[in-house]
């Protein structure tokens, strides 16, 4: 590495507080797209987003399923919370897509 390029390496650490060595996997990795990167992390965020959702659908769900069974009525509640996991996982969906192309 010539020193030119150990100098713009310590600039990337300063600026970014991170690693020379998560700088140059980054470099290597996203070499032919520069925003990938940022596009990825903006996802995994989203993705992060999307399973706090799910994980409340999911105590929402539980709740609904037990009520069913102890009364053997499934509820409108049920009908509106299982439309949401279906639009949550609909949206995961599209963004594994996104992901893939």
């Amino acid at each position: 590495m010539s020193q030119r390029e150990r100098a713009q390496l310590a600039v990337l650490e300063e600026r970014t507080g991170r690693s020379p060595s998560e700088i140059l996997v980054s470099a290597a990795l996203y070499s032919e797209n520069s925003e990938s990167l940022a596009e990825r992390r903006a996802m995994a965020v989203e993705f992060m987003a999307a399973r706090r959702y799910l994980a409340a659908l999911s105590n929402n769900v539980n709740q609904l399923a037990r009520h069913a069974n102890a009364t053997d009525e499934f509820p409108e509640a049920a009908r509106v919370v299982l439309t949401r996991v279906r639009a949550i996982a609909d949206r995961i969906n599209g963004m594994l897509d996104t992901m893939v192309r």
